[in-house]
């Protein structure tokens, strides 16, 4: 292994060593008493004291020494345990070093190279020990030195993989490699002598998708901004796209949605991040969707095996999944048979007998007296051992009572709850009729409310009762059949028959029990005793912002519905949502949840709805109840892309489906219900327990479908969102045992002809028969692709509207400012992704107003400072970017926003002059100027200024100029103007008066007219330094000047010599009798006299070209900071 350099003065110290190899450079030793034939006393001695001494003691037995010519001191370099592993340093040594040190003169140059290379060794064996987890650790291992050496990134810009490949510039192909990082894309070829290098930020990323061009079928294109790339030839461009997407998704997700987005545990560090990891979070991911599981499930094993299925008297043939708390098991055909085993309803999991027909089974009983048989299990010992230790610490974390003691034929033993709701018992299914005696009790009833609503406020439909009860009976009777042979638990197994049972309708004594169960809110349910009740109490009698929109929305909930119209229902309502904000304030509350949580109010009750709803908000729609509802949108862009591939038609003659796409964001917040007649909407919401948002996707396709000739034919967007309004306003449900009750979408519905009514069983037919064959894998990839796109269009959003606030404000052209921003946004991104940062949200906050999303700290501006400020100072370029960012900072909590860097860059490069020195003045006092202000390099930090230099100065052609006279007017006028201004900015001291002086200085350096600047400024300085004395012996007198020209008067006729700087301190003595001062009006005046100070603030100032080279510098210039800062750590550290 590599060491840390170390001086040692003998590199054969009392003969412990000997030397096997060397050459001008380094030595190889050995150990003495290591690797002998022979037994010398010496090395035997040698080798028992290596041996007594502890493991940390030890000394290696080979090393490496680096010997300087003509020094008698040597530093160890590398170590060995064994002398083949010594040989590979010595070998890396003379292929890499040894030929390049015979260029250096000196011998200190050598050896600073050397110990150089050797630290950045160490640190990258430091950095690849994520490498051993890789495939091929080797090679991995070489592509982190080439990845290092190409990029020159920080060290924290972990490498997750790499590809050989080819680029496309044109018709060209580039063939090189391809570096996938956590915060970049980049690429890498040298061909014919030509080098090229592409760094692409993920989250710069617009578009990543798969296409093809002329020359190829299939390539991976990476849009950006300005321009787009195509990669191909690969050996698995599956794989390389996968993880592309991964990457993509989780970067852009931390960085721009950190709103609600929670980091896999193993992504939470990127620095850490490898290959395995992304392609662990794609399994999780789509383990969790397909079964809509709880997003803490983590996935532990994908096994094939095949399951006993008593319905078609046969094993089939899928996989088995097993997490923190499940197991499930999917067909291999979709959709055929899915199983959810949660491990709290598993009592026994056991292995059976191995025969030739049930190779490696195991049988897995539930409580509800039933048993799932599994065979052709790979490594069954292993897994079987992993689900009990997991069934035992979920037993422990939730024991549970279990009711047994009725007919299984008719009774699940459900979980019972503790809580104040009641039991939450399967039991025999009846229908739930009306009982006007019920209200009356529900009054007296504690907090709760116990039932669903419906079975409270039960109306009468337009059929005869007769009618209603034999349909409701019919489909009662056809699900208590299935339950029979499929089970009636969240175990049940899920087929085709199940879904066409649910397309039907469920019926309504049914529904809220079987949501709980597709959903698996049941479970949730169970292991929460007490809980929400717990949430009522805490949340109940709160006000606050979310509180009040809940208030201002309870009735607007179903209100044309009877259970909505009292406050029976009012007042659950207001529970279960105070409850959830109160549970998951990152949500708090949305709008459109209030209608959904007024529905499952209706079927189910209170605490059942409020698990409900967080299946729904949690996992079900995941991102969709936030600020910016960003799962909605992305889910609306997914929808868009359904709409191209299968109504074609449709897409051709409404080529902006943003029309389509705005009226569709309802029917994915709502589940249709504000958009469809409520009795319809149910129904939908039905296929949704089951399928998940799958099924949303079809009926949307569905409607788009049924009216996709009158859409073909519409002349404009306004006509076919009636056209759509008019449609879903018309579906009625004939079977529904309750009236109709109108939808919030009747103001589509002015009819001037009829329409006609579609059943809603028909369009949930039609939907699931021509559009139900997307997969949830495909759902999920889609999903991932567009919900980069839908963060990319807030960025441009939120870019947009800062610059249309800004643009109004200053000179710098948009176009400028476009650029601008750029350059802020990418410091931010960059602190990002190599510092370690306190809460992102203090920086980046979806939820804020536009201009104040993106913010900076002192250190971040002070790097944009030095990009793209006109005011170079050199070495005091630093200290004004401090005084800069502190002036800027209005409210003290050392973040400012575009908006006021923008304003002070406007005054720098477009300002008059008058406003540019005031931007200096400030500057220079407080807030900006402060006590502990360290500025130690400063010729002018002690009083060495002399103030006597006369006033009349010689002029080239040799006129004499005399500027008191002019200086007088001035001030007047300056003062009259003052009076006019409603804030007058304060006097500046002597101390600051120096550090003002010095920054005008520092700004004349390497300037043109470097030599007549210094001059006009020495000139200017010494007139204000004579004002200020003049000031301070009025002051001290009593007798105050009003006029400023006065002072100028007196200062002049005391002037003899002629010198900037003195020498002798004493020639600016401190000991005075008032406080010198100097006011901005002394100041600006003073310098109007010199014109090439004028000249100098006056010229035009090009942003252009410094934007260019800022554009082009920030990467190098954040990396230089970045190396320089661990420097000065590894020096502490040192010390």
């Amino acid at each position: 292994m590599w060491l840390k350099p170390e001086e040692v003065l003998l590199k054969n110290a009392l003969k412990l060593w000997v030397t096997q190899k060397s050459n001008c450079y380094f030595v190889l030793q050995r150990r003495r008493g290591h690797g002998e034939g022979g037994g010398r006393l010496t090395g035997r001695l040698v080798g028992a004291l290596d041996a007594v001494l502890d493991s940390n003691a030890r000394v290696a037995p080979f090393r490496i020494l680096l010997q300087v010519p003509g020094s008698q001191v040597y530093s160890p370099i590398a170590c060995g345990a064994t002398l083949e592993e010594i040989n590979l340093h010595w070998d890396w040594l003379e292929q890499n070093l040894l030929h390049t040190l015979s260029v250096f003169d000196n011998k200190e140059d050598i050896a600073s190279f050397v110990k150089g290379k050797v630290k950045a060794l160490i640190a990258e064996e430091t950095s690849s020990k994520l490498a051993e987890q890789e495939e091929e650790p080797e090679k991995f291992r070489e592509a982190l030195v080439k990845f290092a050496s190409r990029f020159n990134f920080p060290e924290a810009e972990k490498l997750v993989t790499f590809y050989s490949c080819c680029c496309w510039k044109g018709r060209v192909p580039r063939q090189g490699w391809l570096y996938l990082s956590v915060n970049h894309l980049c690429f890498y070829s040298f061909f014919l002598g030509k080098e090229l290098k592409l760094v692409v930020p993920w989250v710069d990323i617009q578009r990543l998708e798969r296409t093809s061009n002329v020359f190829l079928t299939d390539t991976i294109r990476i849009t950006t901004q300005n321009k787009e790339r195509d990669f191909s030839m690969f050996l698995n461009l599956e794989e390389v796209f996968r993880i592309m997407e991964q990457l993509a998704d989780v970067t852009l997700r931390r960085l721009l949605d950190n709103e609600v987005f929670d980091l896999d545990p193993g992504l939470q560090e990127p620095s850490q991040i490898t290959k395995r990891d992304l392609e662990a979070r794609a399994r999780n991911e789509f383990f969790r969707a397909l079964f809509r599981l709880p997003r803490r499930e983590r996935l532990h094993a994908v096994v094939d095996c095949s399951l006993w299925t008593p319905f078609s008297r046969c094993h089939t043939a899928g996989r088995m999944f097993t997490s923190d708390s499940y197991v499930c098991f999917a067909s291999r055909e979709d959709g055929c048979c899915n199983v959810v085993l949660p491990l709290g309803e598993v009592v026994s999991i056991e292995k059976m007998e191995d025969t030739s027909l049930l190779p490696t089974p195991i049988i897995v009983s539930i409580r509800s007296k039933m048993a799932f048989q599994f065979i052709e299990l790979p490594d069954r010992d292993a897994l079987v051992e992993s689900l009990l230790a997991r069934l035992k610490q979920v037993q422990a974390r939730h024991p549970a009572r279990y009711d047994t003691s009725r007919d299984e034929d008719m009774t699940s033993p459900v979980f019972h709850s503790t809580s104040m709701c009641s039991d939450h018992k399967f039991g025999d299914l009846e229908l739930v009729s009306s009982q006007n005696s019920k209200e009356s009790e529900r009054e007296k009833s504690p907090l709760l409310h116990p039932e669903a609503l419906t079975a409270v406020f039960q109306q009468s439909g337009s059929q005869s009762p007769d009618f209603r009860v034999s349909r409701e009976q019919i489909k009662i009777s056809l699900w208590n059949d299935h339950f029979a042979e499929y089970g009636r638990t969240v175990c049940m197994f899920r087929t085709e028959k199940i879904r066409k049972l649910v397309a039907m309708g469920i019926p309504e004594s049914l529904r809220g029990k079987l949501w709980l169960l597709f959903s698996d809110a049941v479970t949730d349910l169970a292991a929460h005793p007490g809980y929400y009740g717990n949430l009522v109490a805490e949340s109940m009698g709160r006000s606050c912002l979310v509180t009040e929109e809940i208030e201002r929305d309870l009735h607007r909930s179903l209100p044309e519905h009877p259970a909505f119209q009292n406050e029976t229902g009012i007042a659950a309502l207001r529970r279960v949502l105070t409850a959830y904000a109160h549970r998951n304030p990152r949500i708090g509350y949305c709008q459109s949840m209030n209608i959904l949580t007024s529905v499952l109010l209706l079927y189910a009750k209170e605490e059942e709805a409020f698990w409900l709803l967080v299946a729904v908000c949690e996992r079900m729609l995941p991102d969709y109840f936030n600020h910016r509802v960003i799962g909605a949108q992305v889910d609306q862009s997914v929808f868009e892309e359904l709409i191209r591939e299968q109504l074609p038609e449709l897409a051709e003659h409404m080529r902006d489906l943003n029309a389509l796409a705005s009226v569709s964001l309802s029917w994915f917040l709502t589940l249709f219900l504000s958009i469809m007649p409520l009795e319809s909407a149910v129904n939908v919401v039905d296929c949704f327990f089951y399928d998940g948002i799958k099924a949303v996707f079809q009926l949307g396709l569905a409607v788009l479908d049924a009216n996709a000739e009158d859409l073909c034919s519409s002349k404009d967007d306004s006509q076919a969102l009636v056209i759509l309004g008019r449609f879903l306003d018309h579906i009625k449900n004939e079977e529904s045992p309750g009236p109709p009750v109108g939808s919030h979408h009747a103001a589509f519905s002015d009819d001037q002809e009829p329409c006609p009514a579609t059943d809603i069983a028909d369009l949930i037919r039609d939907a699931y028969e021509k559009f139900g064959d997307q997969s949830v894998e495909q759902i999920e990839h889609l999903r991932c692709k567009h919900r980069i796109r839908v963060l990319q269009g807030h960025e441009d959003t939120t870019k947009q509207n800062v610059l249309r606030v800004v643009i109004p404000e200053v000179s710098i052209l948009p176009e400028d400012l476009e650029e601008l921003y750029d350059l802020f946004k990418r410091e931010h991104m960059l602190s990002r992704y190599w510092e370690q940062l306190g809460p992102a949200v203090q920086r980046h906050d979806p939820s804020r107003p536009y201009a104040e999303q993106y913010r900076i700290d002192p250190q971040q501006f002070a790097s944009l400072f030095k990009l793209v400020s006109p005011w170079t100072c050199g070495a005091h370029t630093e200290v004004l970017a401090e005084r800069t960012f502190r002036l800027l900072d209005d409210n003290m909590d050392c973040l400012i926003e575009f908006r006021a860097v923008v304003g002070c860059l406007d005054i720098m490069y477009n300002g008059e002059m008058n406003e540019k020195i005031k931007l200096l003045y400030r500057l220079h006092i407080p807030p900006a100027l402060t006590e502990n202000d360290q500025d130690s390099q400063s010729p002018l930090k002690n009083p060495l200024l002399s103030t006597s230099r006369p006033l009349v100065f010689g002029k080239s052609n040799g006129d004499v100029a005399d500027y008191q006279k002019q200086l007088k007017q001035m001030i007047k006028d300056l003062a009259k103007e003052k009076d006019k201004t409603d804030k007058e900015l304060p006097k500046m001291s002597q101390r600051e008066f120096i550090q003002f002086c010095k920054t005008l200085y520092s700004m004349f350096h390497e300037d043109p007219e470097e030599n007549n600047l210094y001059q006009a400024i020495a000139t200017v300085t010494t007139l204000l330094l004579q004002i200020g004395e003049v000031g301070q012996r009025s002051s001290s007198s009593g007798s105050g000047s009003q006029d400023g020209g006065e002072e100028l008067q007196a200062a002049a006729t005391s002037l003899d010599q002629d010198s900037v700087f003195a020498q002798d301190p004493q020639a600016f003595p401190e000991a005075a009798e008032g406080e010198w001062t100097v006011s901005l009006e002394h100041i600006l005046a003073s310098l109007l006299t010199e014109q090439s100070l004028v000249n100098f603030f006056e010229k035009p100032l090009d942003i252009k070209s410094k934007l260019e080279n800022a554009k082009i510098n920030q990467y190098s210039l954040k990396t230089f900071e970045m190396g320089r800062q661990s420097q000065s750590e590894l020096k502490l550290q040192s010390v």
